[in-house]
């Protein structure tokens, strides 16, 4: 089952006229093929998550159906949605192996994983209806639950339930603080019981700092706690719930209180504990106690860290004013720059330590990379360290799904970096983003993290390596969203910088690249002739330098031209070849690639024994790896195999076991 739930927030109160709406929507929702939603709107602080979230786990007490999360905040680019990340999160955490890379693609995948299915959906920070609509499930048996600011009129016909939260009346008020504080002073001086609940607004979040603030002043008349706040707004001219948050942020210690400034000015995404602590740079044990007071004041939810291997915090919308408010005030000269350079560059490194554990050796131009002070590590190892080569595979996918996780973290830092003008951090970021995008070339807004990156080599100065490498992977990236003019525009200008390169082994690398580039794109433009033509030029680079890893890939590159080419013959010895250096390099992944691409040449060719045997090793790896899509693509030249061989029923059975596998993945 998934689930991204957190434990429910201590002393719940209120909402049961809300709740019971819900219930009695759903019980009767009758539209087969559409999921029953509901909209959760009013003013931040008034705990429309928290209620979106005690309703889920309401409903999967009752159904034991599956639960998916999804605060759209995270999938922010410049204000738009983006709506293919955020299907793209969504079919990763519903077991998706490989999410289709265009966006209509992942509709339709969504639709088919999701068609049916008894589920309850919470999308939180849902800004206008239309952004949302792709991400409902086409399923009477599930629900989805809106959480925004306002009403969402745009939302398809068909609406279920729009609930408007108000504030708190004063008697849940009181109920809200009085199990928040059980404590003498409430019922001793009622009338400054009643202030403090007028002063507050019937907001949730602000009854909570409230309570947190008279449990750290036990010794305080009511009275006097209530007279100080009366003053702040009389001389100060603020009004509503600022009080309570500036008489919150004044009892806290000098490092919570930097921290509390700094998270206004970090990038607007979750950070986990680790990048936290970056972010203070004062380590660990001293950002572990400031996320702790912050927490009891009120300030922060710290659940996710404390119940979640990768937990996250991010400062709640309703203080982001009050925060950058007192930055303004209190922080001192240069306090954020500082602190965002050591967040941007602690990101570098850890992002450049899960693309090398994930990548293994490969063309990088980046530095080494440099351990930054001031916070842990991400919790990764490194793979060539293991004796057991399972133990290897676990750490390389470690990195990788840390990339993955992170992936919102390292974009916002490549960008923040970018604008900052800090040019050497912002172009280096362009290699592990590589290594992600590899992975995961459905990224929408990858191509604009390559060009940043690409501006920023061009501006650090003279570092030839890096303004030719960023062009490349920006090429790459455009011709895979269907760019080939632009993508070609660019492999020119990287030809032309690759002249002044230097003579260095990873220049010769370098410049080898531009040409594997180049004939990719001509592959990809159906110019199979000319694409040859680049192949060879760079094997015989390759060959030069000497790089065994390039010649085998490029080897393996000739021998798919050549079977695009229509040439099995050729392919045959090419990718024979390819593969025994795959071997003889422990490159486990290009062992199944090279040995499937052989497999299909030797079937061409009539060799059908010989294709079932590497056809066969390569099902093999792909199990080992767990990847249903690997499976289903040896399965489907197994079938040809058989087919070749007479026996239709064996062809039959793996054509049927490829169509469940993609089934389950949403292709099907």
């Amino acid at each position: 089952m998934t689930t991204e739930l957190l434990p429910e927030i201590p002393h719940f109160v209120g909402r049961e006229d809300e709740t019971a709406q819900v219930f009695q929507g759903l019980e009767e929702w009758n539209a087969p093929n559409r999921a029953f939603p509901v909209v959760l709107c009013g003013s931040a602080g008034l705990g429309r998550t928290e209620l979106a979230h005690r309703i889920a786990r309401t409903w999967r007490g009752r159904t034991g159906g599956r639960v998916l999360t999804a605060d759209l905040d995270r999938f922010r680019l410049r204000g738009q949605l983006d709506v293919g990340d955020v299907l793209g999160h969504l079919l990763t955490v519903l077991g998706v192996e490989q999410v289709a890379a265009q966006l209509d693609d992942r509709i339709v995948q969504y639709k088919r994983m999701t068609g049916g299915e008894s589920l309850i959906l919470v999308l939180d920070h849902v800004q206008c209806g239309f952004e949302v609509e792709p991400l409902l499930p086409p399923s009477g048996n599930a629900m989805v639950i809106f959480v925004s600011r306002g009403p969402l009129p745009d939302l398809a016909d068909g609406m279920g339930l729009e609930i408007a939260l108000s504030a708190f009346p004063e008697s849940v008020s009181m109920e809200l603080l009085s199990s928040l504080v059980p404590d003498h002073r409430l019922a001793a001086d009622p009338t400054a019981a009643r202030e403090l609940v007028r002063i507050c607004s019937g907001v949730p979040a602000a009854l909570r700092a409230a309570g947190a603030w008279m449990r750290r002043n036990p010794l305080f008349p009511l009275s006097r706690l209530i007279a100080g706040l009366s003053a702040k707004c009389r001389e100060e001219g603020i009004s509503g719930t600022e009080p309570i948050w500036d008489e919150t942020y004044m009892g806290l210690r000098p490092e919570s209180a930097l921290l509390y400034r700094l998270l206004a000015g970090a990038p607007d995404i979750s950070l986990t504990r680790e990048a936290v602590a970056a972010l203070l740079g004062l380590g660990d044990e001293a950002c572990d106690d400031a996320l702790q007071e912050l927490n009891r004041a009120g300030f922060l939810d710290i659940r996710d860290l404390l119940h979640r291997e990768n937990g996250r915090i991010r400062l709640p919308e309703w203080l982001g004013d009050h925060a950058r408010r007192r930055a303004r005030l209190d922080g001192a000269d240069g306090e954020l720059a500082e602190a965002q350079l050591r967040l941007v560059r602690w990101v570098l490194y850890q992002s450049q330590l899960a693309d090398r554990f994930a990548a293994g050796p490969r063309l990088t131009v980046a530095d080494d990379v440099l351990e930054r002070e001031g916070a842990p590590d991400a919790l990764l190892e490194n793979p060539e360290e293991a004796a057991d080569p399972a133990v290897a595979e676990a750490r390389k996918l470690r990195a990788t799904h840390w990339l993955y996780e992170e992936r919102h973290m390292v974009s916002a830092c490549l960008r923040l970096a970018h604008a900052r003008r800090w040019d050497d951090e912002a172009w280096q970021f362009s290699e592990p983003v590589w290594t992600f995008f590899l992975d995961h070339p459905h990224q929408m807004d990858v191509s604009e993290l390559f060009r940043m990156a690409h501006e920023s080599a061009v501006r650090a100065g003279n570092n030839f390596s890096a303004i030719v490498r960023t062009y490349c992977q920006l090429a790459r990236s455009l011709w895979q969203s269907g760019r080939m003019k632009e993508a070609g525009d660019a492999l020119r200008r990287a030809a032309a910088g690759a002249r002044l390169l230097g003579n260095s082994p990873r220049d010769a690398k370098l410049r080898a690249s531009v040409v594997e580039f180049r004939g990719m794109l001509k592959g990809a433009r159906g110019n199979w002739p000319s694409a040859v033509q680049e192949f060879e030029a760079c094997l015989g680079l390759h060959q030069a330098i000497p790089n065994p890893y390039g010649e085998m890939l490029l080897t393996y590159r000739l021998g798919e031209a050549y079977l695009n080419l229509g040439d099995p013959e050729t392919a045959v010895e090419l990718l024979f070849s390819a593969h025994r250096m795959a071997q003889k390099q422990g490159r486990e992944r290009m062992i199944s690639r090279t040995g499937l691409a052989l497999g299909q040449a030797l079937r061409m060719v009539g060799r059908t024994a010989e294709a079932r045997r590497y056809v066969e090793v390569a099902l093999e790896v792909a199990g080992k790896r767990a990847s249903d899509f690997g499976v289903a693509g040896a399965l489907d030249v197994l079938a040809q195999v058989a087919d070749d061989e007479g026996d239709t029923m064996e062809a039959e059975e793996h054509r049927n076991a490829a169509k469940e596998l993609r089934r389950r993945q949403g292709l099907a």
